[in-house]
């Protein structure tokens, strides 16, 4: 096997690679790692994700044969490379839908209604009653920020006699947070509609974030707006939500690939998370990410790039339930180790058929909030990459959706690249950067059309320069997030601050 990190280093150089607006990262010269790091390498990684999916029914979730084969080849590959590969298991609360869910209005007008089963939705079926609660906003504000659910205050006491549904806004909250309180306001079933602004419209769906009792469905605003008219009347809504699941408790394993070189007091952790959802292979959410990190893991060692920073390649799994592998990575660490852990690099989704390039808002210049001290200069590696060849960027809010959350909560600076999930490109956006206007980046989004065929090849190949560069800069950068190369003050930041706190969708 042979050794990785044991030639001379790449060294900085004046390369105008980063523009002098960026703050405190010295100047690295990446070239000749992002003239390695190709689509194509990108591409052989995802198409042994595709196989492996084929060959799992069709799935690489947290839980399944397909994730831990999929684990198992990155780890055997990495090792190949010569890092220091460890698996870090976990119990997590599996989830699978058996059946598709159910909603229909059975009085007065009976009508079948499309939905989506949340994740971690109890099983059963409940017909009673529908109650809105009291903050229902219909129309919609122009922007998101409906309170529906989130308060106890929303709900009135159900019926201790009949059953009765809930019939709740999206906004704001977690979905689990508007499913607890209706459990704990007595209801029996819960149906969560969209909230109604541009790109929030169709049937909404996410996970819970944790084992639900009750059958809590998903529902388009139409279809939430009609109900709930209905429910102002004199004559009362009955409704039927079915739904049909399954949880049990499975373990999972994150995959560590760590340097044998670099500085053990100043650990960057590039993370990308290796599981699909349920439905489908994940061939861009988030193969994309986990292939494009492998590749450029890979790249360093046979360039033998030694870093002055020791870089730990993360590949998370359980990130589709609620970010479970990062946050049990973080939450294990001691204090000691958690000490050493100087940033985090996050890449979830860089090859969506509909792309923008988005660069998480470090700074929160464009969105509320910032990140924690330091991730305005990983902003800035990212922006000034981007302007030095001449492509656009767009800012997307650090709001902890993704497996940065668990290291931003605790203060640790990080950032990361995005090419869009379920939003709808603007026209605006389709002008700047082709494709088209009015259609969500990924139109394959948590389906099982996210196949290799699902990938655009022409972002991976921009996306992966940047993210081999951001990998280059961090790795070898002698100052560090700060002109006298100090680690930054550490800020925890509450979970409370973010609209996001969870996995793909979880809230909102």
């Amino acid at each position: 096997m042979r050794r990785i990190f044991t030639v001379a280093a790449v060294v900085a150089s004046a390369s105008l690679l980063i523009p002098a607006t960026a703050q405190a990262i010295d100047d690295i010269n990446t070239r000749k790692l992002r003239n390695a790091v190709t689509a194509n390498g990108i591409m052989a990684h995802e198409r042994v994700f595709q196989r492996i999916a084929n060959e799992n029914g069709g799935t690489r979730a947290a839980g399944t044969a397909g994730h831990d084969a999929s684990a198992a080849y990155v780890a055997r590959t990495l090792r190949k490379a010569g890092y220091q590969v460890r698996l870090q298991p976990f119990e997590f609360p599996f989830f699978q839908e058996l059946g598709p869910s159910e909603l229909e209005q059975v009085e007065p007008n009976p009508t079948d209604y499309e939905s989506a089963t949340f994740v971690y939705s109890g099983s059963g079926e409940v017909i009673g009653n529908l109650v809105p609660t009291n903050d229902v906003l219909i129309p919609p504000p122009d922007q998101p920020g409906s309170t529906s659910g989130c308060e106890a205050s929303d709900f009135e006491p159900a019926s201790p006699t009949e059953p009765e549904v809930a019939l709740i806004q999206r906004g704001t909250c977690n979905f689990g947070v508007k499913a607890a309180n209706a459990r704990a306001a007595g209801y029996d079933a819960v149906i969560i509609f969209n909230e109604g602004q541009p790109g929030r419209t169709e049937v909404v769906s996410g996970t819970l974030g944790a084992p639900e009792a009750l059958p809590t469905v998903g529902a388009s605003f139409d279809t939430g707006a009609e109900l709930y008219a209905l429910a102002q009347g004199n004559e009362g809504v009955t409704v039927r939500v079915a739904t049909s699941t399954y949880s049990e408790i499975r373990t999972t394993s994150n995959v560590l690939a760590t340097t044998p070189g670099g500085n053990p007091d100043k650990v960057v952790v590039v993370g990308a998370h290796l599981d699909s959802v349920i439905e489908g292979p994940g061939i861009n959410d988030n193969g994309s990410g986990s292939a494009a990190i492998l590749e450029v893991a890979e790249e360093m060692a046979r360039l033998g790039i030694e870093p002055r920073q020791k870089m730990r390649f993360a590949f998370w799994s359980a990130e589709e339930l609620n970010l479970l592998g990062s946050a049990h990575y973080v939450n294990n660490l001691s204090d000691r180790e958690l000490g050493t852990i100087y940033a985090n690099l996050n890449f979830d989704m860089i090859g969506s058929p509909n792309y923008v390039r988005f660069v998480y808002d470090g700074d929160g210049s464009d969105s509320d909030p910032a990140g924690p001290p330091g991730s305005a200069q990983i902003e800035d590696i990212f922006n000034g990459y981007f302007e030095s060849q001449g492509l656009a960027s767009d800012p997307t809010p650090f709001s902890g959706r993704s497996d940065y959350g668990p290291f931003i909560a605790v203060g640790i600076p990080a950032g990361g690249l995005f090419t869009g999930a379920e939003g709808i490109k603007t026209p605006e956006q389709a002008e700047v950067y082709g494709g088209t206007a009015g259609v969500a980046y990924d139109h394959c989004y948590h389906q099982a059309c996210d196949t290799i065929s699902n990938v655009n090849t022409q972002a991976l190949g921009e996306m992966g320069d940047a993210v081999a560069h951001s990998v280059m800069v961090m790795a070898r950068t002698r100052t560090g997030l700060y002109e006298d190369g100090s680690r930054p003050a550490r800020t925890p930041v509450s979970p409370e601050k973010f609209d996001y706190w969870g996995g793909d969708a979880l809230v909102r």
